[in-house]
Parts: C-alpha cells; sequence; structure tokens
C-alpha cells in the first residue's frame, strides 16, 4: 500500500507553496511506522506503470480535479476493494491536495483492473473498517506502517 503519493502531489508554482501543519497521527501510530517518503517514491514509477490494469488489481489509477486549478491529476495508489467500495489508505493522513479535492468534489474516478468507475460519497474512515476490507497479506501491512487514515469510495 506504500505506492500512494505523498503531501506534495499537487506541484505549485516557486515561492507559492504555502506550509500546511502535519496530519495528525492516530492513536499508537509514529511518524517512523509511516512508510519511508523515499521508498514510496522509489516505487512511484513502478506504480505508475502497474496501476489500473486488469492483470494487476493492487494499485489502481485515481483521477481527480485540483480544486484551485481545475487542473486533472492521475495518481496511482493502492487499494482494498469491496463489492460496493475502494477503501484506499492514506500514508500521510488525510490533508493532502488530492485527498482534499476528493472530498471537495464528492467523488472522482479510478481505474481498476483496466474498468473505469465513477466513485462518490468519499468518507474518511478508520483502521477497521480497512482491514475488513482487506485479505490477509494486506491486514498484515496495515498493521505494521499504522495508516492514519483511509479514505472509502462508494461504487
Amino acid at each position: 500500500m506504500a505506492a500512494n503519493h505523498g503531501p506534495d502531489d499537487e506541484s505549485q508554482p516557486a515561492g507559492q507553496a504555502t506550509p500546511r501543519p502535519p496530519a495528525p497521527l492516530a492513536s499508537g501510530v509514529t511518524a517512523r511506522s509511516r512508510p519511508p517518503a523515499r521508498l514510496v517514491m522509489l516505487t512511484s514509477p513502478l506504480a505508475r506503470q502497474l496501476a489500473g490494469r486488469r492483470w494487476f488489481p493492487l494499485w489502481a489509477v485515481l483521477r481527480h480535479r485540483g480544486r484551485r486549478t481545475g487542473h486533472e491529476y492521475a495518481i496511482p495508489v493502492a487499494v482494498l476493494v469491496t463489492p460496493e467500495t475502494f477503501v484506499i489508505g492514506l500514508p500521510w493522513g488525510s490533508n493532502t491536495n488530492w485527498v482534499q479535492n476528493v472530498l471537495a468534489a464528492k467523488g472522482c474516478s479510478i481505474r481498476w483492473k483496466g474498468v473505469q468507475y465513477r466513485v462518490t460519497d468519499p468518507q474518511l474512515v478508520g483502521v477497521d473498517v480497512a482491514l475488513r476490507a482487506a485479505g490477509g497479506l494486506e491486514r498484515v501491512v496495515i498493521r505494521r506502517f499504522g495508516f492514519p487514515a483511509f479514505l472509502q469510495l462508494q461504487r
């Protein structure tokens, strides 16, 4: 699940970036237990190539619009899938630009296993929801990294 983009996934013109306070950590989660940013940046090119492919169900491509710029963005995300929802781990919390864009727009689109889905009703949910959606190995990853938040989207 460490393929999700970090907090600076939308570029801003030089000199206009506004610092954001770090997202609060969930109970028992330490900054050290979060996925290493360097690992995520190293795996991002691979995630971009594999995400959304019919034969690679671990990652999807999430498309959203910037709430200030109106630009469309596409990012690879690791997904947990149920018959009704997609659940996405948020290793940097819920204050990233892309999460705020999805919440503000009340949805986005996800390409998963070669199929495009229009997803709605984004909700920030806890680890309990993610663990119910996860398989065995995914549960281990969720517990190991202690994700501070998850985003659930209705299919």
